[in-house]
């Protein structure tokens, strides 16, 4: 089932959660809605899920207009960070509930939930109560139990939060493998940037209302359309240097000159700063302040006239307190105006 969104918003007395935000999601995708604390994505799945109306706007199912059915028409699963599974029922009952609710024989209902049990691989705890299985297992009962009604549309709030950090990423993929078997349409909000890059075959950036961005993980990552995106994406955040505190790099950038006055700062991922022995080519030069090492990563912290600049991978491992030399390849730079816009880049060859 596809989800429309058209100029829908949704207002809290005079406070603008959502300011006419227009998107599709594709059917038989799964689609990530990203961004931070207070952004409207919970909001935003409880205005597909029917929980709450929009202010303003228009919600289609396909090509059904759905703004004012509620939650039990549309059709959807909902999958939440609590689980709420019930505690005095095992945990075939619990998945075969919704099922029981709308009165489908016993026999046919037990046959229906023993087979979504298979599906999220807990098909040997269906004797059990909840209690009895880890925060992922149950996590898995609740999946099994929102999948039962063969809802049009899947919908998952946050729900890897309560999990520890091995276990969300054992999760997350098992959430990528149950969503390409059933082929159900899935809307996964999260605020955990690495979550709904790994598993998204889109993903939605909101901020204070509004859609930042909405593509797939990897043009996201690699062209963000604003500061905010670039910056709300990766780790480390990726370097952001203000013009004004450097108008040599305008030069070393080799800009034309009608995009000079435009751009107000850059942006330089870590993985991409280069060490160059040359300093005529470098955009800027400093002195090392930290080396990190973890595991196989280095992280290299690089102060240049007072500002903190941080490099991963460099190839080489510079000794602290020296001078350093770094570039970057032009078309690994990003360039922000000043309401924070990307400029499209046109260098002077």
């Amino acid at each position: 089932m596809q989800v429309q969104f058209k100029d829908v918003t949704m207002s809290y007395g005079d406070k603008e959660v959502l300011e006419k935000i227009n998107f599709t999601i594709p059917e038989g995708k799964l689609v990530s809605i990203l961004g931070p604390s207070g952004c409207g994505k919970s909001t935003t799945l409880m205005l597909i899920s029917g929980l709450t109306y929009p202010s303003n706007g228009q919600i289609y199912f396909g090509d059904k207009e759905v703004t004012k059915q509620d939650a039990v028409k549309r059709k959807v699963g909902m999958v939440f960070q609590n689980y709420a599974l019930y505690p005095h029922l095992t945990i075939l009952e619990n998945i075969m509930f919704p099922l029981k609710m709308e009165k489908m024989p016993k026999n046919k209902r037990k046959e229906r939930a023993l087979e979504l049990a298979r599906l999220v691989q807990i098909e040997e705890q269906v004797d059990k109560k909840p209690k009895q299985l880890s925060g992922g297992q149950q996590q898995r009962v609740a999946i099994a139990r929102a999948l039962a009604k063969e809802p049009s549309i899947l919908l998952m709030d946050e729900p890897l939060s309560n999990l520890d950090a091995r276990l969300r990423i054992e999760m997350r993929e098992e959430i990528r493998r149950i969503q390409q078997e059933t082929g159900v349409t899935t809307v996964f909000v999260t605020h955990d940037q690495e979550e709904a890059l790994s598993i998204s075959d889109e993903v939605m950036v909101l901020n204070e209302g509004a859609i930042q961005q909405n593509s797939d993980p990897i043009t996201l990552y690699h062209k963000p359309k604003n500061r905010f995106v670039a910056q709300f994406l990766g780790t480390p955040v990726i370097n952001t240097i203000k013009v004004a505190d450097h108008p040599e790099l305008l030069n070393r950038l080799r800009l034309s000159e009608i995009m000079k006055p435009e751009v107000q700062s850059i942006g330089i991922r870590a993985e991409n700063i280069k060490v160059t022995t040359i300093e005529s080519e470098a955009l800027l030069s400093g002195i090392v302040n930290h080396v990190s090492r973890v595991g196989k990563d280095t992280t290299v912290y690089i102060e240049v006239n007072g500002h903190s600049l941080v490099a991963t991978n460099l190839g080489v491992i510079p000794e602290e307190g020296t001078m350093i030399h770094i570039t970057a390849d032009i078309e690994e730079i990003h360039l922000f105006n000043f309401n924070g816009k990307v400029i499209e880049l046109e260098a002077v060859k």
